[in-house]
């Protein structure tokens, strides 16, 4: 069965603090393992048990197997030992409280290389090279000195693996429609020491379905099973049938029988289409009056929901003291990177000159001509959303076209039933 890489543990102790524990995923269905367990049982020994971890994590999307709840199997070795520490519902380092269940930076080899060189140039980088993000899901100590946390990891879309499978395709890494603050809820379990936290991390999931809320912080909608290397799926918007990016601008349907969301690339690549097979590269447009109408409600965008977490009691907690205390480092800084986003809608005809072919046309061939951009070197258009009803200004970049208007405004259409967007 494939599986995602683990995280790796640095050679180095100055990169992240050392752990003596590591998590195995056994079968616990496999008769012979359960034999030889049973043959090892002794009062001395006592078996290892099999634990079940229930995900935290509900994503609305779906995976292929309706009934994957990403719950997982797990042991902690070496097995006696991590049974034998006292089990906390936090813990405090460097004056800050950590809660079981809640969400957390922790230091890799880059957070621990900016912190070296404070004066060095930053170099562009991935989020992946930003602290990563886990969230807790169990602490155990021994004494101060030895405090650990059993944890789920958050995954940058920049760290899913190669292989990974979204719907039907296979992608690895950032895809186009992942926001610059967006997470992958993961059941990628793991076993850190504590003194690697460097912040609390504020983690929240984003209901795409709920328009009425803003998202302010960090937050996930898809969750990622290691198991089967399956991303769930996201909610899909506008006549592409594409996931919404949230930094980018949505526009929803006036049309109360519609209401549907639609990508402002897709408004404009269609709009252009529609001008390039209008004029081509060599008709003029010649302004015509519009008759101004007054619109109800100016277009909505997507809100994000910020997410209802279960508040955890404390019953007992440790005051971590590491033996060589470090000031905690600072959060890297937030950067946005986003990816290109290659328009894709209706479907356009566009004269050939090459013979007729029998039989349905590929699926592929369908695409190239929706997704194929004609218009570009000839037109351009921008999308004004400060105005009631928002416009489409289209300018004309072709040379040597005289007896026209270099640019113009028109109405949005829906891309779904063609009814102006109010």
């Amino acid at each position: 069965m494939a599986t995602a890489r683990k995280r790796p543990r640095p050679e180095l102790e100055e990169s992240q603090a050392e752990c003596p524990f590591s998590v195995v995923h056994p079968d616990p269905n496999e008769k012979e393992k359960k034999a030889k367990r049973r043959r090892q049982e002794s009062e001395d020994h006592p078996q290892a048990k099999i634990l079940l971890q229930a995900s935290p994590f509900s994503p609305l999307g779906k995976f292929k197997d309706p009934n994957n709840t990403m719950d997982r199997h797990y042991q902690v070795q070496p097995y006696q030992k991590w049974m034998d520490m006292t089990r906390y519902n936090s813990f405090v380092l460097n004056g800050v409280k950590y809660w079981s269940e809640g969400f957390i930076f922790v230091a890799n080899s880059s957070t621990i290389e900016r912190q070296k060189n404070p004066g060095d140039t930053l170099q562009p980088r991935k989020k992946s090279d930003d602290d990563w993000v886990a969230r807790i899901l169990e602490i155990r100590a021994s004494d101060e000195h030895h405090v650990y946390a059993r944890v789920y990891w958050m995954y940058w879309p920049d760290e899913l693996p190669s292989g990974t499978q979204d719907g039907k395709k296979i992608v690895s890494g950032r895809l186009w429609y992942h926001g610059a603050n967006e997470l992958v809820a993961s059941n990628h379990m793991d076993v850190i020491n504590v003194v690697s936290v460097t912040a609390p991390a504020i983690v929240n999931q984003w209901d795409e379905t709920n328009e009425e809320e803003v998202q302010p912080a960090l937050y996930w909608r898809q969750a990622f099973d290691v198991r089967s290397m399956e991303l769930s799926s996201a909610e899909l918007r506008c006549k592409c049938n594409r996931p919404e990016n949230p930094d980018k601008r949505l526009f929803g349907c006036s049309n109360e029988d519609c209401k549907k969301w639609l990508h402002d690339e897709c408004l404009i690549h269609d709009a252009l289409m529609k001008t390039y097979k209008r004029l081509g590269t060599d008709k003029p447009h010649k302004s015509t009056p519009v008759k101004e109408e007054h619109g109800s409600e100016a277009a909505k965008r997507p809100l994000s929901p910020s997410e209802t977490g279960a508040a955890q009691t404390a019953e007992q907690s440790i005051d971590v003291k590491p033996e060589e205390q470090q000031q905690t480092i600072k959060m890297a800084d937030v950067e946005k990177s986003l990816a290109g986003i290659k328009a894709d809608n209706a479907t356009v005809s566009v004269a050939s000159s090459e013979p007729k072919r029998r039989g349905r046309p590929r699926k592929s061939e369908l695409h190239d001509q929706a997704g194929a951009k004609l218009y570009e070197g000839l037109f351009d258009a921008v999308i004004h959303s400060d105005i009631i009803p928002p416009v489409l200004e289209v300018s004309d970049l072709r040379e040597n076209i005289s007896g026209g208007d270099k640019s113009w405004t028109e109405p949005l259409h829906c891309l779904i039933c063609n009814r102006e967007i109010q």
